[in-house]
């Protein structure tokens, strides 16, 4: 298997993990280094990739992107119980062009993909999540993006691409392969109405800050249903992080921050996960220190999948049904974990996107705002999304 694009891990992380406990994270893992090259992939199930690429950030003013302090902390954890094997691939460097660095992203997390080891990606700017999703152009033919950012990036599509308006170039170009796009912890005053109501129009979702921090156990069964999880880092609150890093007073908290990681680890859908917009502070290692322990929680998150489907394995699971107005909503319930699922029914007679019946996560919540007559909104626009 040929990973031209990665350069190897640091001599100095390296010589530091030398001096860990033999129980320490970093000795579990398999680590490309100068001496013995790109490790051995065999049974390995997430690959740590550093990204180099920070030029299409609106604010560069020419400063690099240093991941060795994150890799320094990282390493120096203690793993859980835990039954998957893991590998730090190294990093992608700046390429020529910011185009090149893309390929570069691109071509290596496809190829994870292929082997089925989830790519964990570490950066550099959020633009990075544009050719994350192109990889997957040939693996799936619809893909569900979740952004954590204060921000929706929509952006102007006719500029080029910054990290502040990814987006819009995953909506407009081809192939469409986004089928759902969805912020979590987005702060209005950050947003532009028309930003608000084109999401709205589109039918993606979007979770103002004020609701994931009151109940953050709502981002659950938007994660599981996610392919790919992005996070910005100007999505956690200025006082949880380093002076370099800080952006506004109000965002996530440390813990809601990392139980979001481990709810992206737990989804079975989820296939890559992505850290951004980190921004390296000699003097203080707060924010390596978050970085690495929303690592560990999504690792951990992926050793506690329980693979459920209820539509094949009724045994396992409760069925309900609900009449509003002329709809029959199905929910299920899973007997082992207690996750509730709604049903998208197929549409014959209109272009149905996924041409089956689909499962939507979704919480106890929704099942009992559905007995009292109200639809929930999660199905309402996913019932959308696929009629259109």
């Amino acid at each position: 298997m040929a990973f031209n694009f990665l350069s190897p891990v640091s001599d100095e992380v390296l010589a530091h993990n030398e001096l860990l406990s033999p129980q320490a994270l970093g000795k579990k893992l398999r680590i490309h280094s100068n001496q013995n090259g790109i490790p051995d992939l065999d049974n390995v199930k997430i690959a740590i990739i550093g990204v180099l690429e920070n030029r299409n950030d609106v604010n560069y003013m020419g400063s690099d992107v240093q991941l060795d302090n994150i890799r320094k902390v990282l390493y120096n954890l203690f793993p859980g119980n835990w039954h998957t094997n893991l590998a730090d691939l190294g990093d992608i460097l700046k390429g020529d062009s910011v185009e090149d660095t893309y390929f570069a992203l691109r071509t290596t997390i496809n190829i994870l993909l292929e082997k089925q080891i989830i790519p964990v990606i570490l950066g550099g700017s959020q633009d990075l999540t544009y050719p994350n999703y192109r990889a997957y152009d040939g693996v799936l033919p619809m893909v569900n993006i979740v952004n954590v950012d204060s921000n929706f990036d929509l952006g102007d599509s006719a500029l080029p691409i910054k990290n502040n308006s990814y987006l819009g170039k995953i909506i407009l170009e081809q192939p469409y392969n986004l089928f759902n796009y969805s912020t979590v912890g987005y702060q209005t005053y950050f947003n532009s109405q028309d930003e608000i109501d084109l999401m709205e129009k589109l039918h993606f979702e979007a979770y103002r800050l004020g609701e994931v921090s009151n109940a953050i156990n709502l981002v659950e069964p938007v994660m599981r249903d996610a392919h790919i999880v992005s996070v910005d880092l100007k999505s956690v609150k200025a006082s949880e992080l380093s002076s370099q890093q800080k952006f506004s007073p109000n965002g996530l908290d440390g813990k809601e921050i990392c139980a979001i990681a481990r709810y992206a680890g737990i989804s079975n859908k989820v296939s890559s996960f992505g850290v951004y917009e980190y921004q390296h502070s000699k003097e203080d290692h707060v924010t390596a220190m978050l970085v690495a322990q929303m690592l560990w929680y999504f690792i951990e998150g992926v050793n506690c999948r329980v693979h459920e489907d209820p539509l094949n394995d009724a045994i396992n699971y409760q069925k309900f049904s609900v009449l509003i107005d002329d709809d029959e909503l199905i929910f299920y319930k899973s007997i082992k974990t207690g996750r509730w699922w709604i049903e998208i029914p197929f549409l014959p007679e209109v272009n149905n996107k996924l041409k089956k019946h689909t499962l939507l996560p979704c919480m106890h919540e929704d099942y009992k705002e559905a007995t009292q007559g109200k639809t929930p909104e999660r199905w309402y626009k996913a019932y959308r999304k696929n009629s259109f």
